[in-house]
């Protein structure tokens, strides 16, 4: 799968957006629980007070704090504190409307470190301000002081000396350590809200200011984090199909060099599986890598940071919810993988056997035997279709036990956060808070685990891919090519030439030695599986000899590039061969600037031109994918034109006149050698018909030349062409 991503250099900075974009994504996804634990404890518990450090405090009020200060507190108190009366203080009359007939200290500090000490040592003493002030109005206070009920706390403090009121603040902030912390701060933060109500503010206004103001910023988070999100999928899908269409250039090119050797290798229904259904499983996980796998870990590691920020003591139900999700994955891996790289195999089978079924459909019916190949197909489509149902019935069923495991961690959340809250060790946000952590991390743990299972299927697709795409051509350009002898145009020679098929343990020719002349024709017969094929085809090297040398124009071919090489050629194969498209574009196939005489005089040799002009748009006339809206031997009279339209040096006809009737066949071969007087014809044929006028006939028997002459000699001299033309022709016709 890695060597996959080599082919995503050219989207490096798209990745690096993508990164940036998860992190964004990832960022709002991870405030947006942190913003609504504020708006539970501050906007709704708190009033929309955040803090202990208190903006305005009517100057009765100071002196009674001040009774509880050292100096360094009372200095730190007075440097960020200003006292306004009415004359002074009218900027802040409409927020406290109390200044109007008195005076208070106003928050006037700016320095962060000064108020960062304010806060803390405020959060010491305005809960003890708070208990003072309860223990004076006759409620029961917070902190047990042991001053006889009904005495005037704040008078009795001023008549006790400095080390008494050292010894009753002591006593204060001993019994306060033990507490809850969330129990003092609510008695500071109580004690703000009585002090701003008593200054005239409206804290309704202020619990709601708060509130709107948080919301809006978790709706533009939200949105933030939205745009982030469908920009990463634009990207990713754009990535992946980028990276698909990479993958299919790069297996048709490779395919397109390929020779026989390697054709062999690959079944054509299995080239067609990788190029379709492999190329598409690697282009769907790219786009869940580029999604999940990059983005899972900052949602998890963030999800962790901020829930052991907000709570530690209940850190351990997330571990339990982890554990128990990974051991999930990790038994489905085990029981699921097997069967995902079966899948793959199984495609390539079904696809072989319609295949097959599709082009022997003719064959099929007239044998009768549809109920057979409909077994046939019915057998390894059940395979599939059991392997794939076993595959998503586990899927299917991880998805219940999986929201078991996260509905089960958001109880225990409940249920543990419950009791902490009543203790109060935590608030109503922060549990809430944790609970969305909770579920983010395991979500992110989920989201690995979705990969990691779908991974091993495109990992064995992008293996068959790559297998195809770094599948060295047996048959490859010489690094230093040679040039042809101009002197010897058209010129052919096999000089001891000997082959074998890959794997194979015998040769199918051997000893094959031969010159074809420009000018002549060279035919070659022999039975069927004699070699004459595979003989042909090492002209072009479709293969290359096993030992021995093919020359043309006195050059091996191994020494020359095969685009030069193919140049001289004009190869007609055995089965005729058309593209999509029209008469025009087929006979122009491989031949750029053909004009409109060379045209018409391809179809016109090759026999074509007659059943052209016949058709209404006559060479505009459409062919279908295959050429299946023309009959077997036009297929051949046009596949004949298209090498013909090429004007090469060398002709090579692979049985290419066996659909032609006689009386055809007769014409095209008289045109043939009237008009290609001046180049190299090879033709293979199974009927005598076709050879007995060539220049010279080589007979093939069992990969050997066993005759090489006119026809004539050879009736003479060689018992295997003597028995082939007297097993078609009269004695009359081989007179």
């Amino acid at each position: 799968m890695i060597r996959i991503f080599r082919y995503l250099k050219s989207h490096y900075i798209h990745i690096a957006l993508i990164v940036v974009l998860l992190f964004l994504q990832a960022f709002g996804e991870l405030s947006l629980p942190d913003y609504m634990s504020r708006i539970v404890n501050v906007g709704i518990q708190q009033g929309g007070i955040e803090s202990a450090l208190v903006k305005a405090m009517r100057a009765e009020e100071y002196d009674k704090l001040k009774l509880i200060l050292d100096d360094s507190g009372e200095e730190l108190f007075l440097r960020n504190y200003t006292l306004m009366d009415s004359t002074s203080g009218k900027d802040h009359v409409d927020e406290y409307p109390a200044l109007a007939s008195g005076s208070a200290y106003i928050l006037t500090g700016k320095d962060e470190a000064s108020l960062a000490e304010l806060t803390a040592m405020l959060e010491k003493r305005l809960p003890v301000l708070y208990a003072l002030e309860n223990y004076n109005s006759g409620e029961k206070s917070l902190i047990p002081i042991g001053i006889p009920a009904g005495t005037d706390i704040f008078q009795a403090l001023k008549m006790m000396s400095d080390e008494q009121v050292r010894n009753l603040v002591g006593t204060f902030d001993a019994q306060m350590s033990v507490m809850p912390s969330e129990m003092t701060r609510q008695g500071a933060l109580a004690y703000i809200r009585g002090e701003y109500e008593a200054l005239g503010a409206d804290v309704d206004s202020i619990r709601s200011s708060y509130i709107l103001k948080t919301g809006l910023m978790m709706v533009a988070i939200a949105f933030l984090s939205m745009f982030a999100a469908v920009c990463v999928t634009y990207l990713s899908a754009k990535t992946a199909s980028a990276l698909g269409s990479v993958l299919r250039d790069k297996v048709f090119t490779k395919v397109t060099t390929f020779s026989n050797t390697e054709f062999d290798s690959f079944s054509t229904a299995s080239l067609i599986t990788r190029t379709t259904n492999d190329i598409s499983q690697v282009q769907n996980i790219m786009v869940m890598m580029l999604r999940m796998v990059i983005y899972s870990p900052i949602l998890g590691i963030g999800g962790i940071i901020k829930a052991l920020g907000t709570n530690m003591s209940m850190a351990w139900i997330i571990l339990l919810g982890v554990v128990s999700i990974m051991v999930l994955v990790g038994s489905l891996f085990a029981v699921a993988m097997p069967r995902f790289k079966k899948v793959q195999l199984l495609v390539d089978k079904v696809n072989k056997v319609m295949r097959e079924s599709l082009v022997g459909m003719l064959i099929i019916r007239a044998f009768n035997t549809e109920a057979l190949e409909e077994k046939k197909f019915d057998d390894t489509n059940s395979e599939l279709t059991k392997v794939n149902l076993f595959v998503s019935r586990a899927m299917s069923g991880m998805m219940p036990i999986m929201m078991l495991i996260m509905n089960g961690v958001m109880l225990l959340i409940i249920w543990v956060g419950a009791k902490e809250i009543d203790l109060g060790n935590i608030r109503v946000g922060d549990m809430m808070a944790f609970m969305q952590y909770a579920m983010q991390i395991i979500m992110s743990f989920l989201m690995l685990s979705m990969v990691s299972i779908m991974l091993p299927r495109a990992a064995v697709s992008a293996d068959r891919v790559m297998e195809v795409i770094e599948k060295d051509s047996s048959i490859v350009d010489p690094s230093l090519p040679q040039k042809f002898n101009d002197e010897l145009k058209g010129q052919v020679e096999f000089r001891d030439v000997y082959f074998r098929y890959h794997g194979a343990e015998e040769d199918v020719l051997r000893n094959i030695s031969f010159k074809a002349m420009p000018g002549e024709v060279t035919a070659f017969i022999g039975s069927t599986g004699s070699g004459k094929s595979t003989l042909i085809n090492l002209i072009p090297r479709f293969y290359d000899v096993t030992a021995g040398s093919v020359l043309i124009d006195g050059t091996d071919v191994r020494k020359v590039s095969m685009k030069d090489l193919r140049e001289k050629i004009g190869y007609v194969p055995q089965k005729g061969i058309l593209f999509s498209g029209t008469i025009r574009s087929n006979l122009e196939y491989g031949t750029s600037g053909l004009s409109e005489e060379a045209l018409q005089k391809a179809a016109r040799i090759s026999r074509s031109e007659e059943f052209i002009l016949e058709k209404e748009d006559t060479y505009d006339s459409g062919i279908s994918q295959g050429g299946t809206n023309v009959s077997g031997g036009q297929k051949q009279r046009l596949s004949i034109g298209r090498a013909l339209a090429k004007e090469p040096e060398i002709f090579i006809f692979d049985d290419s006149f066996s659909a032609l009737d006689y009386r055809t066949e007769r014409e095209l071969r008289k045109a043939l050698k009237n008009e290609l007087s001046s180049s190299t014809l090879l033709i293979v044929a199974q009927r005598i018909s076709t050879i007995m006028n060539a220049d010279r006939i080589i007979v093939l028997d069992e990969g050997e030349i066993v005759g090489i002459g006119k026809h004539r000699e050879l009736m003479d001299t060689c018992r295997v062409y003597r028995e082939i033309a007297e097993s078609q022709l009269s004695k009359e016709e081989l007179a």
